[in-house]
């Protein structure tokens, strides 16, 4: 698949484009990504997406809610077959571009699309002044269709969203979130150098930062790891702690993830780790003998669901 940074074209055929934020790409995500590879079935699949998202640009100092690293949107949308993905720069001056100025630049000029789909809840222009009717009348106009597709719901009727997949995520639910989002949740990231206190306990950790995406709830999880390069890369299964580190009185929350039967150096190497369940909220200890018997219990725990549980981690979902 294409990245390219912005809506300049290439004077190809005319694609068919989903356009939208795409933050966790769920399964309503994919369902609009399938009508826009519908609309003209013989045209280029394209997406065009933002970057940051833009509740990010206009609230800056808020705590980051993004389900998605934009690598990670990526690769989500390559294993769907998009062919192109346009990521646009949500800054200043695209955030004051009136609906008329966004399609005629954007959609228009810029990638001479031949049909949009977007979600029905879909805003766009400054001051979200454009709606989906608003973009059906532009594109009449311009020449090129558009589908708004309604909301996706599963078989009890709740609608899949990125806002229900974070709910879930920060009230401990992973295996809710992984129902939304078509694949359990990954938090993916560079290993950081830590304290190596878990080597001193027999658990050594890899290391990710949260920074610039939401932090589920605080707690122990069984996961998934996928190791993206380098001599060891593969997939490992794991227990992590997610938090605070209330024992060791630490005020930045970090993922320290232990490897099951894993020996190696990961340090710069980027992973994957993906949340299936979760076991327990974080809590602070006595001691280090406390710690060490309650890690090994978290581990066997771990272990069990990850054998016996309920979800299918390879399920064939990105």
């Amino acid at each position: 698949m294409r990245i390219v940074k912005g809506y300049s074209g290439d004077g190809g055929d005319r694609p068919t484009v989903a356009l939208g934020n795409f933050d966790g790409v769920h399964r309503g995500h994919r369902a609009v990504i399938d009508a826009a590879r519908e609309a003209i079935p013989d045209a280029p699949l394209a997406v065009v997406t933002f970057d940051p998202h833009p509740r990010a640009f206009f609230a800056p100092d808020s705590p980051s809610f993004s389900l998605t690293t934009l690598p990670e949107k990526t690769r989500k949308l390559a294993a769907m077959g998009v062919e192109t993905t346009h990521v646009l720069d949500f800054d200043a001056a695209l955030s004051s571009m009136t609906p008329e100025e966004f399609v005629q630049r954007v959609l228009v000029d810029g990638l001479n699309v031949g049909a949009v789909t977007v979600g029905g809840d879909f805003r766009f222009g400054a001051k979200r002044a454009g709606n989906t009717a608003t973009l059906a009348e532009l594109g009449k106009a311009h020449g090129f269709s558009v589908t708004a597709l309604d909301s996706v719901a599963d078989e009890e009727g709740a609608l899949y969203s990125s806002s229900s997949a974070r709910a879930a995520l920060r009230d401990g639910k992973p295996e809710d979130a992984t129902a939304i989002l078509g694949a359990p949740h990954r938090i993916r990231g560079v290993v950081e150098m830590g304290d190596q206190r878990g080597r001193q306990l027999a658990f050594p950790t890899a290391n990710l930062a949260l920074d610039g995406i939401l932090a589920p709830k605080f707690g122990v999880y069984a996961i998934e790891v996928e190791i993206l390069e380098g001599a060891h890369k593969g997939h490992v299964s794991g227990v992590a702690n997610l938090g605070m580190r209330p024992t060791f009185e630490k005020t930045v929350p970090i993922l320290e993830a232990h490897l099951f039967d894993f020996s190696g150096d990961l340090y710069g190497v980027e992973i994957a780790v993906s949340l299936i369940a979760f076991i327990r909220d974080e809590k602070k200890f006595n001691g280090l003998e406390e710690l060490t018997a309650q890690i090994s219990a978290d581990a066997a725990e771990a272990r069990r669901i990850l054998t016996d549980g309920p979800i299918k981690v390879n399920s064939g979902l990105v």
